[in-house]
C-alpha cells in the first residue's frame, strides 16, 4: 500500500495543474443558494415566502401536539381555507385526540402506543381507530368487542385508499379475539364474504399489508366457527382461500396464511370440548393440498414452492389423522430423493417435529412410526456432512422415543441399528458430530432403555428378545474401544459410563469383557482418558457391585508380590468413590484378609529395615481399610453380616490409631446410611455395649495415646452417632457410670473435662430421673473457678434444655423456677468462655417462658447487652439471639405487640446512661432490635430513637461513635425516603459535627454512608447540609459513582453485543399459546435492502451441495443404493485438527484479554458500600463474615476444646498479624509496586522472553534468516531444559 500524503513515482505527469491565481476558476456560476443565505440574513427576500401567518399558526399546532395525528393532505387543505373554517378544525381536531387517548376498550391498547410513532401506516391507524370510536360515541354506544366489529366491518366496505384498508383490517385483526363466538357464528356468511371480496382483489397487488391482516381476521373467523358450521361447503371454500396463500410468493402474505392454518386447525375452539373430535375436519383437504402442491412443483430446480408446503407441513403435520400422515410421510420421502439440499433438510425438519409432537395414535400408530425410523435410514448423510448429519441424528432420537412411548418392544427392536449407525458417526471429523452422536445415545439409554430395566432379567450372551437387542447394543458401543474410534474415545467412555449406569445391574454378564478392556486400555502407555476411564469404571462399582468389577478385573493385589509395580492398584480409589449398595460380608471375606496380609507383609519390611517397600505396603492396607465406608452405605446385608465385623472394628478403635478415623467414618455411615429398618437399628445398636465402652476409654485418654484432636472429634461424632440407636437405659447406665467418675477425687482434670464431654452427648437420651441426678451432680460446676469445667457444666445444661425428647422437656418444666434462680445467681461468677453455652440455655429457658416470667426477662437485660461485645463470636451471636427470643417474649406478654416492644424498648433504653462501654452495647443491641422488629415499632418511636442516636454522634469515644454510624447506615436501609426526608437535615448535621479525629479514624465509614445518603436523597441535598470540608469527599463520591455507572453499562453493552454476535437458535412455538399468539408484532416498514441481499446471499449458499468423489481414485458408482450420502450440504475438504478452546475473552483487535489476580478481586464502590454494609450487620449478629465462617470450619468447636490443648491462633491480616511463613506467588519479585503489569529487574531474568515486532521480517527475502534466529532460540531453550532436567536427577540420586 502506498505511503498516504505522497503520489506514486509516474503520477505527477499524468494529473492537470492549476495555473498561479486560477485556482477558483471552477466555482458554478448559479449561486442560488448562496442569495437565499444572503437574503435571509442581510436583506429582505426578494421573491414570495412561504412564511405566512397560517403556517406559523400551523407549525405551534404541530409543535403543541394538537394536529400530530392528522395527514399531510388535510393540512394543506386547511392552510387554504377560511378562519371559519379554521376554528372548525381545531375544535374537530381536539375531539379527535381524546377520542384516540381515552379508548376505554383494551384491545386497543396497543394501538395508543402508536401515537408518537412516525410511520404513516402507524397514523393511519390511529386516525381510523379515532373515527371509529367517535361514530360508536356518538350513538351511545359501550365501546364493546362486538360494536366496534360492527363499525369497523361497515368502515371496510366504504374506505377505498389501500393505507386506510390496512388500518381497517389491523384493528378488526385485533378485536376479533375477543368478540364472543356467537356474533362470528352468525355473522359468519357476510364477514367472510367481504373478506374474501378483499382478497381477491388484493392478491396481486404489490402493497401486502391489508392482505396479511385480512388473512389473519379469516383465520380468527374459522377458528371461531363451531364444528357444525366445517359441514358446509362455504366453510371449506373460505379455508381453502386461506389455504392457497399458504404458498404465496410474498414472505409476509405466506406467513400469515401459514400461521392462520396452523391456528385454525390446532387452535379451533371446539377442539378443546369435550365431544372434541380426534382432528380437524380440514385436517384432510389440507393434506391433500400439501401433497398435491408438492408433486406439482416436484420437478422445479429451485423448488421453491415445495419448501413453503415443506414449512407449513412442519407446523401441522401432528394435527393429521394416521392415514393422511402416511401419505404425506411418503411424500416427503419421495422428495428427500432429489438431493436438493434445502428440501431435505426441510423435509427432515417436517419428520422431526412430527416426533417431537409426541401425537396420540390416532395420528401417528407406533407401526408407522417404525416404517418411517426404517425408511430414514435410506438418507443416513455422509460423516463429512455437518448439519444434515446433526439433523439425522436429532430426528432419529425423537423418532424412538415417541415409538418407545407408543410401544416399547418395537422401539428396542430398532434401537441396535441406530447404535450402529450413531457409532458410524464417531467416525465423523467434526467434533460436533461426534458430541452429538454421543448425545443422542446417552439420551436414548436415559429416556427408551433405563424405565424398562426393572422388567429385564439378567442379561447374557445367548438370552432371548428383548435381552438380545441390549446385547447388540452394547457389542456397538464396545467396538468404540477400538483404534480406528480413538480420536473420539472421550465421548465413547461417556456413552459406556451412561451404559453401566443404566443397564449395570443387569447386563453385567455381558459387560465383563467391556471392564477388562477398558484396564487394559488404561495402562496402555501415555494414555490421555485416565479420568473418564475413572469415571466409566465407577459407574460399573456403583451399579454392578465390586464383587462383579474384582471377578473380571482381579485386583492383583495379595501381599505375595515380587515386585512393586501393583499395576492395578488404581482401582482402589475408584472402588472408594463409587461403591454402596454392596454386601458387607464380601469386605469382611474378601478385603480384610487382604488389608491384614499387607500389614504383615510391611511389618516384615520394617524389620529388614526396609522403609520405602514397607510404605508402600501400609499405603495399600490403609486404601484397603479406606474401601469401608462405601461398603457401610445402603449395605444389603446388615443383618447377617455386621456381627462378623463388629468384633474387628472394635479392636481397630481401641488398637489401631491409624485406622481410627477410617472405621468410626464408617461407623457412622453404617448408623446414618445404612439402618433403614428397625431391625438393622436393632441389630447394630446391640453392639452398643461393647463399641461404646471403646470410644469412651479412647475419648478419655491423653492425646499422646488417644490420637490428634481431629481423631478424637471423629471419635465423639461416632459415639453421638451411636448413641442414638442405643437403647436408653443403657444410656442411663452409662451416664450414672460417669457421674460417679466426675465426682471422684482420683480424676484428672483431662478425665473430666473428657467425661463432661461425653456427658454433653448422653445428656439428651437419659429419662428424667437420671437427668435430676446429674443436674445435681454439675450444678456445683456452674459456679466453680475452673474456666474449663463451668463451661462444660454450661453445656450439659444448654443439651438438656435445647433436646427434643420428652424426659429433657419434662425435667425443664418441673425445674423451671430452680434453673431460673441458679442462672441469676451464677451471673456474677460466670466466666467468659462460658457466656456462650450459658447464653445458648437462657435462649432455649426464655423460649419456654410465660407472662408471669417477666421479672426474669427483665432481669437478665443488661448481662446480654454486655454480651454483645463479648470477644467470642458464639457469645456474641447467642447474645444477639437472646435478645431478639427476649423481644419475642415480650409480644407473647402482650396486650399488644407495639405497647410490649416499647415496654421493652424502655428497659434497653437504661442503657444509655450507663458506662461508655455500655452506651456502646446498647446502640447495638437498639439496631439489633430496630432490625428485627421494624414492622412492631410506630414510627414516632423510631424518630425518637433516631433523635437519641444524633446525639450519640457527639461523642468522644470511638465505639459509641461506631455503634451510632451503624445504626444510621441501618436506618437508611429499612426506613422509607418519604418518612426519613424530615430527619435528613438532623442526621447529616449530627454527622458534620464530627471531631476531626472522628472523621479522620471513620473515614471509610462515613465515605460508604455518604453514598447511601446520595442514593437515597441526591447529591445537592447531601451536599447543601454537610459542611464545606466534606465536599471534596462528596465530589469523589459523585465521580466515582457516574465512573461506576458507565463500566456497568459497558459490561452490560460488552454482553449483550456478545449474545448478538452468537445468537441462540430460537425455538419454534408449538404450544398451544404460542400458535395463538399475536401475530401483530411486526413492524409495517421494509427489511432495509442489503439484509435483504445477505440473505438472499445465504440462501443461495445453503441450496449449493457438493458431490463427494470417490476414495482412491475409485470412479463414483451411481447405481449404488448408498450415493445419496455423496451428495454434500458441507464443501468437502482436508480434516482439519479440532481447535483448543482457551476459554480468555478477546478484543476487537484480536488480542486476548488475560485478567490477573489483582484485577478479578478489584470492584467497583458499590461493592464497597455493601460489604460496609455486611460489617454492620455482623456487628449486630445479623451476618458473619466469610473469614469467619472458614475459621469456623477449620477449627474444633468451643465444646469440643480440651485443657492443655495448643493455641488454635492462625496469623491473618497485616502488619504484626501477618503470616510469616507465606509463600509468594509465582512470578511475584517481578510484579509492579506501583502499577499493573510485570517489571523487568537489573541483574534478572526478563519476566518474559518478548521478540519485538519488526515490519521488516515480514520481507520474503530473510525468511530464511529469521527461521534460523527463531530455532536458535528453541534450541537454546531445549538445552537448558536438558541441562536442568540432569541436575535435577543427579540431585534427587545423591
Amino acid at each position: 500500500m502506498a505511503r498516504s500524503g505522497r503520489l506514486r513515482s509516474g503520477a505527477a505527469a499524468k494529473l492537470k495543474r492549476w495555473r498561479k491565481g486560477h485556482s477558483s476558476d471552477s466555482n458554478p456560476e448559479t449561486r442560488q443558494h448562496r442569495l437565499a443565505a444572503r437574503s435571509r440574513f442581510c436583506s429582505r427576500p426578494a421573491e414570495k415566502s412561504n412564511l405566512t401567518v397560517d403556517a406559523v399558526k400551523l407549525h405551534n399546532e404541530l409543535q403543541s401536539g394538537s394536529l400530530r395525528l392528522q395527514r399531510a393532505g388535510d393540512s394543506t387543505q386547511r392552510m387554504e381555507e377560511g378562519s371559519a373554517e379554521e376554528a372548525a378544525t381545531e375544535r374537530s381536531s381536539g375531539t379527535f385526540l381524546s377520542g384516540l387517548s381515552d379508548c376505554s376498550n383494551v384491545t386497543f391498547s396497543k394501538v395508543q402506543r402508536f401515537w408518537e410513532s412516525n410511520s404513516a401506516a402507524h397514523k393511519e391507524i390511529c386516525a381510523v381507530l379515532a373515527a371509529v370510536t367517535e361514530v360508536i360515541r356518538s350513538r351511545g354506544g359501550k365501546e364493546s368487542e362486538t360494536e366496534y366489529f360492527a363499525a369497523l366491518m361497515t368502515t371496510l366496505e366504504a374506505v377505498e385508499s389501500p393505507e386506510s384498508l390496512s388500518a381497517v383490517a389491523y384493528l378488526l385483526n385485533l378485536v376479533l379475539k375477543r368478540v364472543p363466538s356467537p356474533v362470528l357464528i352468525k355473522k359468519f356468511s357476510d364477514a367472510s364474504k367481504a373478506f374474501m371480496g378483499i382478497v381477491s382483489s388484493q392478491a396481486c397487488s404489490s402493497s401486502t399489508s391489508a392482505l396479511r391482516w385480512v388473512l389473519s381476521c379469516l383465520a380468527t373467523l374459522l377458528r371461531k366457527q363451531d364444528l357444525a358450521a366445517w359441514s358446509y361447503p362455504v366453510t371449506l371454500q373460505v379455508y381453502h382461500g386461506l389455504l392457497s396463500f399458504c404458498v404465496h410468493t410474498k414472505p409476509k402474505v405466506r406467513k400469515a396464511a401459514q400461521h392462520g392454518v396452523c391456528s385454525v386447525l390446532r387452535g379451533s375452539e371446539f377442539m378443546f370440548g369435550d365431544a372434541a373430535p380426534e382432528h380437524h375436519p380440514a385436517a384432510p383437504s389440507t393434506a391433500k393440498f400439501c401433497v398435491q402442491e408438492i408433486e406439482k412443483a416436484g420437478g422445479v430446480k429451485e423448488a421453491t414452492t415445495t419448501l413453503h408446503v415443506l414449512a407449513l407441513l412442519r407446523d401441522v403435520l401432528p394435527c393429521f389423522p394416521a392415514a393422511v400422515v402416511k401419505t404425506c410421510c411418503e411424500t416427503l420421502l419421495r422428495v428427500m430423493t432429489l438431493s436438493h439440499v434445502l428440501v431435505t433438510a426441510c423435509a427432515m425438519q417436517a419428520f422431526h417435529s412430527l416426533f417431537s409432537a409426541q401425537p396420540s395414535v390416532a395420528c401417528l400408530p407406533a407401526e408407522l412410526n417404525a416404517q418411517i425410523i426404517t425408511a430414514l435410514y435410506d438418507y443416513v448423510p455422509s460423516t463429512s456432512d455437518l448439519q444434515p448429519l446433526l439433523t439425522w441424528l436429532s430426528t432419529m432420537e425423537q423418532a424412538h422415543i415417541n415409538l418407545g412411548r407408543l410401544q416399547k418392544d418395537l422401539c428396542w427392536a430398532h434401537l441396535p441399528r441406530l447404535f450402529s449407525a450413531a457409532m458410524n458417526c464417531f467416525l465423523s471429523p467434526h467434533s460436533q458430530v461426534v458430541s452429538a452422536a454421543a448425545q443422542t445415545l446417552e439420551t436414548i439409554l436415559s429416556e427408551c432403555i433405563a424405565p424398562h430395566m426393572e422388567d429385564v432379567g439378567t442379561v447374557s450372551a445367548s438370552a432371548p428378545a428383548p435381552a438380545a437387542y441390549l446385547c447388540k447394543m452394547f457389542r456397538s458401543v464396545e467396538e468404540g474401544l477400538t483404534y480406528r474410534f480413538h480420536a473420539a474415545w472421550d465421548e465413547v467412555l461417556r456413552v459406556l459410563e451412561v451404559f453401566f449406569e443404566t443397564c449395570g445391574k443387569q447386563c453385567h454378564p455381558i459387560m465383563r469383557k467391556c471392564l477388562q478392556s477398558l484396564c487394559d486400555l488404561r495402562l496402555s502407555p501415555h494414555f490421555p482418558y485416565t479420568a473418564e476411564v475413572d469415571q466409566a469404571v465407577g459407574a460399573a462399582v456403583s451399579t454392578m457391585g465390586p464383587e462383579v468389577l474384582l471377578e473380571a478385573v482381579p485386583l492383583e493385589i495379595n501381599g505375595k508380590e515380587e515386585t512393586l509395580d501393583f499395576p492395578r492398584s488404581w482401582l482402589l480409589p475408584v472402588l472408594r468413590d463409587n461403591v454402596q449398595g454392596a454386601r458387607l460380608g464380601f469386605f469382611t471375606s474378601y478385603f480384610l484378609p487382604l488389608a491384614a496380609a499387607l500389614k504383615s507383609r510391611a511389618v516384615e519390611f520394617t524389620q529388614d529395615g526396609k522403609s520405602v517397600e514397607a510404605k508402600i505396603y501400609d499405603t495399600l492396607q490403609w486404601q484397603v481399610w479406606t474401601l469401608l465406608p462405601g461398603f457401610c452405605t445402603h449395605p444389603t446385608d446388615v443383618l447377617g453380616a455386621f456381627k462378623g465385623l463388629a468384633r474387628t472394628l472394635g479392636m481397630a478403635i481401641s488398637e489401631r490409631p491409624d485406622l481410627r478415623p477410617t472405621v468410626c467414618q464408617a461407623l457412622r455411615t453404617l448408623i446414618h446410611k445404612g439402618c433403614k429398618t428397625d431391625a438393622e437399628r436393632a441389630e447394630v445398636g446391640r453392639f452398643a455395649k461393647n463399641f461404646l465402652p471403646i470410644l469412651f476409654n479412647v475419648y478419655s485418654q491423653p492425646e499422646e495415646d488417644g490420637g490428634t484432636s481431629a481423631q478424637r472429634r471423629s471419635v465423639l461424632d461416632t459415639v453421638r452417632a451411636y448413641l442414638t440407636i442405643t437403647d436408653p437405659q443403657m444410656v442411663c447406665g452409662f451416664l450414672e457410670k460417669a457421674s460417679a467418675k466426675l465426682t471422684s477425687p482420683e480424676s484428672s482434670e483431662f478425665a473430666r473435662l473428657s467425661i463432661l464431654d461425653l456427658v454433653v452427648a448422653m445428656a439428651p437420651y437419659a429419662d428424667e430421673q437420671s437427668l435430676d441426678s446429674l443436674y445435681r451432680t454439675i450444678q456445683p460446676s456452674l459456679q466453680s473457678k475452673e474456666r474449663s469445667m463451668q463451661k462444660k457444666a454450661y453445656r450439659v445444661l444448654e443439651e438438656v434444655c435445647a433436646a427434643p425428647h420428652a424426659p429433657c422437656q419434662a425435667f425443664v418444666h418441673s425445674h423451671l423456677q430452680e434453673l431460673q434462680a441458679v442462672l441469676l445467681d451464677s451471673l456474677k461468677s460466670a466466666a467468659s468462655p462460658a457466656k456462650r453455652p450459658r447464653l445458648k440455655c437462657l435462649f432455649h429457658i426464655v423460649k419456654q417462658l410465660s407472662a408471669e416470667h417477666e421479672p426474669f426477662v427483665t432481669a437478665l437485660v443488661p448481662e446480654v447487652i454486655l454480651c454483645t461485645k463479648e470477644v467470642s463470636v458464639g457469645a456474641r451471636k447467642n447474645a444477639f439471639m437472646l435478645l431478639v427470643e427476649m423481644g419475642h417474649a415480650f409480644i407473647r406478654f402482650g396486650p399488644t405487640p407495639e405497647e410490649a416492644m416499647q415496654r421493652f424498648l424502655l428497659l434497653i433504653y437504661v442503657g444509655l446512661t450507663g458506662s461508655v462501654t455500655m452506651i456502646s452495647c446498647t446502640v447495638l443491641a437498639l439496631t439489633r432490635l430496630f432490625f428485627e422488629f421494624k414492622d412492631h415499632l410506630e414510627f414516632s418511636v423510631v424518630e425518637q430513637l433516631l433523635q437519641n442516636i444524633c446525639l450519640l454522634l457527639a461523642s468522644r469515644t470511638r465505639d459509641v461513635v461506631k455503634a451510632a454510624l451503624g445504626f444510621l447506615k441501618v436506618t437508611l436501609l429499612l426506613v422509607d425516603t418519604k418518612l426519613l426526608a424530615k430527619h435528613v437535615q438532623t442526621m447529616l448535621e449530627a454527622v458534620g459535627n464530627l471531631s476531626d479525629d472522628m472523621r479522620r479514624h471513620f473515614r471509610m465509614k462515613l465515605r460508604n454512608l455518604f453514598i447511601k445518603f446520595i442514593r437515597k436523597f441526591g447529591f445537592e441535598l447531601v451536599k447543601g447540609l454537610l459542611p464545606a470540608e466534606y465536599h471534596k469527599v462528596l465530589v469523589n463520591i459523585r465521580k466515582a459513582e457516574s465512573r461506576s455507572r458507565k463500566q456497568r453499562a459497558l459490561k452490560k453493552a460488552a454482553a449483550d453485543m456478545d449474545e448478538e454476535e452468537a445468537p441462540a437458535p430460537q425455538p419454534r412455538g408449538d404450544s398451544m399459546e404460542e400458535i395463538l399468539a399475536d401475530s401483530e408484532d411486526e413492524e409495517e416498514e421494509e427489511e432495509e435492502q442489503h439484509r435483504v441481499k445477505e440473505w438472499r446471499k445465504q440462501a443461495r449458499q445453503k441450496g449449493q451441495a457438493w458431490l463427494k468423489e470417490g476414495e482412491d481414485d475409485e470412479p463414483l458408482n451411481f447405481l449404488d443404493p448408498n450415493v445419496s450420502q455423496r451428495v454434500l450440504a458441507t464443501k468437502p475438504g482436508p480434516k482439519r485438527s479440532r481447535g483448543v478452546s482457551h476459554d480468555f475473552q478477546m478484543s476487537e483487535d484480536g488480542r486476548l484479554i488475560i485478567h490477573e489476580e489483582e484485577e478479578e478481586l478489584d470492584d467497583d464502590e458499590g461493592k464497597g458500600a455493601d460489604e460496609e454494609m455486611a460489617d454492620v450487620l455482623q456487628d449486630v449478629g445479623l451476618r458473619s463474615k466469610k473469614s469467619q465462617k472458614r475459621r469456623f470450619r477449620e477449627e474444633p468447636d468451643d465444646e469440643e476444646a480440651e485443657g492443655g490443648t495448643s493455641s488454635q491462633y492462625r496469623a491473618g491480616g497485616s502488619g504484626i498479624h501477618r503470616p510469616l511463613n507465606k509463600v509468594p506467588a509465582f512470578g511475584a519479585e517481578y510484579r509492579s509496586k506501583k502499577g499493573k503489569g510485570d517489571v523487568k529487574k537489573k541483574g534478572q531474568l526478563d519476566p518474559y522472553a518478548y521478540i519485538p515486532l519488526n515490519r521488516a521480517k515480514l520481507n520474503r527475502r530473510k525468511r530464511a534468516k529469521m527461521q534460523g534466529q527463531f530455532k536458535g532460540l528453541m534450541k537454546g531453550a531445549q538445552r537448558g531444559a536438558k541441562a536442568g532436567r540432569r541436575n535435577h536427577l543427579k540431585a534427587q540420586r545423591s
